[in-house]
């Protein structure tokens, strides 16, 4: 009897503490590898935009280099020049997109990038082996990347790669993979107001503003063949590549069907949104995102920003800073953006599935609370077409998770923050 309480108790001690974190993520990695090889030996590949990138990337090495003449079967190429970079390899790769096989193992080795680099994300931030499980049962995750081919893949990747650096204080390779990952799909830029914070609160305004220079240079960069090069436009380049005035369709959106295709086509529900979102950043900087400099909102504009603090000072805030305290707001500041989208497709849960187990467990109100709202919203997402239940679980599921992470982090943003207070 005593050795099956020392079994259950080391069971349950290996699936909670952070030290075995290492293990548990060697081991759903080769758990995930061959669930993924299994879905694509036994699950076709549904086309739905890698023809269209073949053609707008064939219309690329044809010479084309105004972005508002490249279109493909599913409309206009509207991605940064980073996206099309990576589709002409694959299309040099895999034979102008015939060959499946070899696309599919490329996007098999980047799910497995991904999920190595959150799951290291997560050890760096001292979180439990348990909630990684949740990272590798997502069918809505492995059906878009290994069946759909979709540049989200590419975007998350670097994003992740980004937070982990920062986490590791590499600022300025962060914000390379960060520009990287802007420059594939423009939805990374809803983590920049996080990025910025943190990169204030560890090193001071200034380093801030070169980071912030480096990224846009980043940009500049990639944008260069289709800006000066002949034929090329830098309005068309940013009309479409940074198109904010992207008109959406109710009729394929996940989140806000429930609302009705009256109010969702209004611009008063889009001005409310963007109010929202704007208030919630705001909410969670005032209340959350900024204890560690321990100063209020006016008191942290007036020091860090106006005046740089002295270096023993900045030393002790970028320690408060730590590895949890930078995931929790990075993924916060997604999910508030994520939340107030107009409109979300399927394959966007990709901005998201990755975030939701940390979110949820750092809420500290147990699997009870984190297993039931991470399947709720994983149902919510594989239900097609969506209607006007399902949109409302996946819009309900996270305004759940942003209120638990609120108030988990009510009175400290990191776990080890109120152990430091008390030495």
């Amino acid at each position: 009897m005593d050795a099956l309480k020392n079994i259950i108790g080391w069971g349950l001690n290996a699936v909670q503490s952070p030290r075995y974190s290492r293990y548990a993520a060697i081991a759903l990695l080769c758990f995930d590898g061959v669930l993924s090889y299994v879905i694509l030996r036994k699950i076709p590949y549904t086309e739905i935009d890698w023809e269209a990138y073949m053609e707008q990337v064939a219309q690329y090495r044809a010479g084309e280099r105004d972005y508002r003449n490249i279109k493909g079967g599913t409309g206009p190429l509207v991605y940064p020049a980073g996206h099309v970079y990576i589709y002409n390899w694959l299309y040099s790769l895999t034979d102008g997109g015939a060959q499946r096989e070899i696309t599919q193992a490329v996007f098999w080795v980047t799910y497995l990038a991904t999920l190595w680099i959150a799951m290291a994300c997560y050890r760096a931030a001292k979180a439990p082996p348990w909630i990684m499980v949740l990272l590798v049962l997502s069918k809505r995750l492995h059906s878009i990347y290994l069946l759909r081919f979709f540049n989200d893949c590419f975007s998350t990747l670097l994003i992740f790669g980004a937070m982990y650096m920062l986490q590791k204080w590499q600022y300025t390779l962060s914000a390379v993979l960060c520009s990287l990952s802007i420059g594939v799909k423009m939805s990374s830029l809803l983590y920049l107001p996080a990025f910025g914070l943190i990169y204030v609160l560890c090193t001071d305004t200034a380093k801030a503003l070169r980071m912030a220079m480096l990224m846009v240079q980043i940009q500049v960069v990639l944008a260069i063949p289709f800006v000066v090069g002949e034929g090329g436009s830098l309005i068309g380049y940013v009309s479409r590549a940074f198109e904010l005035s992207r008109a959406f369709l109710w009729q394929w959106t996940v989140n806000w069907r429930f609302v009705g295709e009256e109010v969702f086509s209004s611009a008063a529900f889009k001005y409310a949104l963007l109010a929202a979102h704007a208030a919630l950043l705001l909410f969670f900087l005032a209340t959350r995102w900024i204890r560690p400099a321990q100063r209020n909102l006016i008191e942290f504009i007036q020091s860090p920003l106006l005046r740089p603090v002295d270096s023993l000072e900045g030393m002790r805030i970028a320690r408060r800073a730590d590895g949890a305290y930078m995931l929790t707001t990075l993924f916060t500041c997604n999910l508030i953006g994520v939340l107030c989208a107009r409109s979300l497709h399927y394959q966007f849960y990709s901005w998201i599935a990755w975030t939701t187990p940390f979110v949820l467990w750092r809420s500290g109100w147990g699997p009870l609370f984190v297993v039931p709202v991470w399947a709720a919203q994983e149902y919510a997402w594989n239900v097609y077409p969506s209607t006007k239940a399902s949109s409302a679980i996946a819009v309900g599921c996270m305004a759940v998770q942003l209120v638990g992470v609120w108030f988990g982090t009510g009175t400290s943003t990191s776990p080890k923050e109120d152990q430091r207070k008390e030495q």
